[in-house]
């Protein structure tokens, strides 16, 4: 792996090691602005990466250009790991939305809300638009410039391994909405928190939300079957749901994939589509 890598002249990426999510091994933080600049994604908490985390930025402002920032797309702590002890090394603000402000025990200088701009002077000015993107975390943000037409996505998707929308932080129905919203972009550039930088993403977006809307069609139809064949008035429990509507994946996945299969009947239950019946964890359709 090289890093840091240079991906343009206003453009940085810094992969760092933290504890996420396999088959992702590393956080990517990126340095946006040819003059001025944002460093996106105080990830790591392991003491050797910061140290190299650290030097990476320092190399950034020796060049002549000023770090403005550190913004944290969300709370999630493979993102925000190393926020505080870079924050203090660097004497530089934290960034981020109110829903992570209130979640992280680092102090927020500066609450972004949707539709904020953030304008980096430099060679070429450029002007990062605010994107409030909850789903898989309730204050997720990304940034956009429509100039360069590049988007910095966090959590929306990945060019390794796959996006966990779990109960709790997640939001099925919101996901799919903002993924929706990204495609919209037409970006031409997408970087994501884990995996490469993404090329022409507008393809990866909707196919985020046709694999999404497979995996809930499935959900469903497990959850009709078992139903109809068990004659289970009481309804089905939702880990019952897994084995069959999660079929095409190894079952060392199953965990992480009840997660989803409860994010997907929440969305569900919500819509009047299926109901929650009086036994815990258990659903059944409506109608």
């Amino acid at each position: 792996m090289i890093r840091p890598r240079e991906l343009s002249t206003s453009l940085g990426l810094f992969a760092a090691r933290t504890p996420t999510l396999p088959p992702a091994t590393h956080t990517n933080s990126y340095a946006l602005g040819g003059r001025d600049v944002l460093l996106v994604e105080p990830a790591t908490p392991y003491e050797d990466e910061q140290r190299e985390w650290i030097a990476w930025a320092r190399e950034i402002a020796s060049s002549g250009r000023k770090i403005v920032a550190i913004v944290a797309t969300h709370h999630h702590p493979d993102h925000v790991g190393g926020a505080a002890l870079l924050s203090k090394e660097l004497a530089l603000p934290v960034w981020a939305h109110e829903l992570t402000a209130s979640r992280i025990d680092v102090p927020v200088a500066r609450r972004l809300a949707d539709g904020d701009e953030i304008v980096l002077e430099g060679p070429r000015d450029e002007t990062w638009r605010v994107l409030h993107t909850p789903g898989h975390a309730p204050g997720h943000v990304c940034l956009f410039e429509p100039r360069a037409r590049t988007v910095v996505v966090g959590d929306m998707v990945a060019s390794v391994g796959t996006i966990l929308v779990a109960p709790g932080d997640g939001d099925m129905a919101l996901y799919l909405e903002q993924l929706e919203r990204l495609a919209a972009l037409d970006a031409s550039l997408a970087l994501p928190a884990h995996g490469e930088p993404i090329d022409e993403p507008t393809a990866l977006f909707e196919r985020y939300v046709t694999h999404r809307k497979m995996r809930e069609a499935k959900i469903l139809d497990a959850l009709r079957a078992a139903c109809a064949s068990q004659g289970l008035d009481a309804g089905v429990a939702a880990g019952d749901l897994v084995p069959t509507a999660y079929d095409d994946v190894p079952a060392a996945i199953w965990p992480l994939a009840k997660l989803s299969v409860d994010a997907h009947l929440e969305k569900l239950e919500r819509e009047g589509r299926i109901a929650r019946t009086d036994r815990a964890d258990s659903f059944r359709v409506v109608g």
